[in-house]
């Protein structure tokens, strides 16, 4: 077997998720896509979201559960509002396509408030609220996911992780963005930490029976618990009625699993917004207004 190197170019990365891809069933253009989403994920060092997710992309790809060469079609409601039906197509790119909506709409109209249906594990929320900021709007992404969290004060499953995102730009800075999920870690860690059989942090989880646990492949077996307790618990909740319950998805224990269910499709819905600053402010008031907030952070 040929030596492989330590380090790869992220462009080098991007080719090679691409090439995956497209072997497994997805256009040219959809391909690269998901694989700019999962590389993006590992520049930011938020590997569990990153070309890890390779393998079971692929086999969901080219098993069918996931539509390789879906019609995505958006339903323009407002000016100001879209609906994005996916299609039962990859994640992120029926995310992709309902992020640049809410985009063009905030370039239109000022805002853009766009919900996506029938989609599947669209990666880093990040990768889209950004887009948002390099074009000087405010962006916002949230989505749903399989239940694997408990609700406080329970030891069931019931909700996703639900993780959200937002991306604020600055003018000599670089943009605020905020990307976290609603549990004490990404469940991606977890999943992780398993398959290395690594023991994780007493406080993350429990077993199937309630217990806490610091066993990797316990806790994934067993419930995630929500970030600071009853108030990630509840934004969780949020999340879940706008990605889910407004988007007209799956919500609940209704989103099927990315890992072990591959004979329905996921279900996953999806929130985005853009918001143009310059309803308020000149733009670049506003930039420099964010500049003058990160130096006094710094």
């Amino acid at each position: 077997m040929p030596n492989l190197p330590l380090y790869f170019s992220s462009f080098e990365l991007i080719g090679l998720a691409s090439s995956v891809f497209q072997a497994a069933g997805l256009s040219a253009e959809d391909a690269r896509v998901e694989a700019e989403n999962l590389v993006y994920s590992d520049l930011r060092g938020h590997d569990a979201h990153g070309v890890t997710r390779i393998p079971i992309y692929s086999q969901r790809f080219r098993c069918g559960v996931v539509n390789t060469h879906p019609k995505i079609r958006v339903e323009q409601k407002s000016p100001s509002a879209a609906v994005v039906h996916g299609d039962n197509g990859p994640g992120a790119v029926v995310s992709n396509v309902a992020m640049h909506t809410a985009i063009n709409c905030a370039l239109e109209a000022g805002v853009g408030v766009v919900v996506a249906r029938q989609s599947n594990h669209n990666g880093s929320c990040a990768f889209y609220s950004s887009q948002a900021a390099a074009k000087g709007l405010i962006g916002g992404a949230t989505t749903n996911a399989p239940v694997s969290m408990a609700v406080w004060g329970s030891r069931g499953r019931a909700l996703g992780t639900n993780p959200f995102s937002i991306a604020v730009p600055a003018g000599r800075h670089q943009p605020i963005i905020v990307d976290m999920a609603t549990s004490m870690v990404a469940r991606g860690k977890i999943v992780e930490a398993a398959k290395r059989g690594e023991s994780i942090p007493t406080g993350l989880a429990l077993s199937k029976e309630g217990a806490p646990t610091t066993d990797a492949r316990t806790a994934e077996a067993g419930v995630m618990l929500p970030f600071a307790g009853p108030k990630g618990s509840a934004i969780a909740i949020l999340v879940d009625i706008f990605s889910g319950v407004l988007a007209g998805a799956g919500f609940s224990t209704l989103v099927n699993n990315l890992y072990n269910e591959f004979e329905r499709p996921q279900d996953n819905g999806h929130f985005f917004f853009a918001l143009d600053p310059s309803l308020f402010m000149a733009r670049g008031e506003f930039l420099s207004r964010v500049d003058q907030f990160i130096d006094l952070m710094k």
